[in-house]
């Protein structure tokens, strides 16, 4: 566990020395989730071993990362925003690296959270989601993606060919939606009516508050840093799911009914460093498999498993190039099987 502790909390240190003293500390926090980890990965072991029996141990991280979030991101609005020890160059410099924490960080802790048993845990990474402005993803994501994975009706699985930018705006809308439809229809069935709020009205209501906050911490400009973070946060989150589903598909029966959702279906990379700092969660398939297990004790089979040539945080920053993405990445999709989409780009 020690290494998952120090390869997520490091940036966090990092980012609160850089938001209370300025100086060097903005390079040191860029300079360590991009450059260090990057070189890191190259030089150190594929892939680690899963650890069982550690859940507890991972309960205890998530929270602890929870509570970075909720102190890095009104500090980092009113450092970059209004505070007196960043210049220019730095407010940019931890701007970006706030916001890699954002995305890389807080966005796998809060996907962790809301797949644990306890309520309280749960809530938790919902606050997260909510605090990035894309509560949504609460639902979405375990009401809609896990349930039609790699198929048409998941707004979060790219189709072969799709380019990433018409995929963000199609992901963004579409599992809005979805989730919407999904927690709407499952309070309409749920015995004796639907009670207290509609989980969209919290998502709603927090991002409002979130804002409000923003405002209260640094007026117009805090409201605006705060939309900037959440805008690189949510692009993150959606190369993600771009990557890790990218151009797989479940076969369809006669019927059109698909097959079950296998390990085939999901992207994966084992990369020492970035793995342990984003808590594993390019170990994709095992998670789709078995959502409730543990980061730390997810599984990592590349003789079964799609496998990214590349670590999540590079082939992420290929994706944005849509031509070199799909030269890099498309003969491996279509050698994993069939893709029942309607073409993409």
């Amino acid at each position: 566990m020690l290494r998952f502790v120090l390869a997520s909390l490091t940036p966090a240190a990092l980012l609160l020395a850089a938001c209370l003293q300025g100086g060097p500390w903005p390079v040191l926090a860029l300079g360590y989730m991009t450059v260090f980890v990057a070189v890191a990965d190259r030089l150190g072991p594929e892939a680690m071993p899963q650890i069982e029996g550690a859940e507890a141990a991972a309960n205890r991280l998530s929270v602890a990362l929870g509570g970075a979030h909720f102190v890095l991101l009104p500090l980092g609005v009113w450092a970059i925003a209004a505070g007196p020890v960043l210049d220019g160059a730095g407010r940019v410099l931890t701007g970006l690296a706030l916001g890699l924490f954002l995305g890389q960080i807080s966005h796998p802790n809060a996907h962790e959270l809301i797949h644990r048993p306890a309520r309280g845990l749960r809530r938790l990474g919902v606050a997260v989601y909510v605090t990035l402005l894309f509560g949504h993803h609460a639902s979405a994501h375990p009401k809609v993606h896990h349930v039609h994975v790699a198929t048409d009706r998941d707004p979060n699985s790219a189709r072969l060919g799709e380019g990433v930018y018409r995929f963000f705006l199609r992901a963004w809308i579409g599992s809005f939606r979805a989730g919407l439809a999904a927690e709407t229809a499952a309070r309409a069935r749920r015995a004796g009516g639907a009670r207290g709020l509609h989980p969209y009205a919290i998502y709603l209501g927090g991002a409002a508050a979130t804002i409000a906050m923003a405002g209260l911490l640094a007026g117009g400009r805090g409201v605006a840093v705060l939309l900037g973070l959440c805008a690189y946060a949510q692009a993150q989150l959606l190369l993600a799911d771009y990557v890790q589903h990218y151009g797989l598909r479940r076969a369809l029966d006669g019927a059109g009914k698909p097959e079950p959702a296998g390990a085939q279906h999901s992207w994966n990379a084992g990369h020492w460093l970035s793995s342990s700092m984003m808590l594993n969660a390019p170990r994709h398939s095992d998670h789709h498999q078995t959502p409730g297990r543990a980061f730390p004790a997810l599984r990592l089979e590349p003789d079964r498993m799609p496998m990214l040539p590349r670590s999540m945080p590079v082939m992420a920053v290929i994706a944005l190039i849509p031509p070199l993405w799909r030269r890099v990445m498309d003969r491996r999709a279509r050698a994993w099987g069939v893709d029942n989409s309607a073409p993409g780009e």
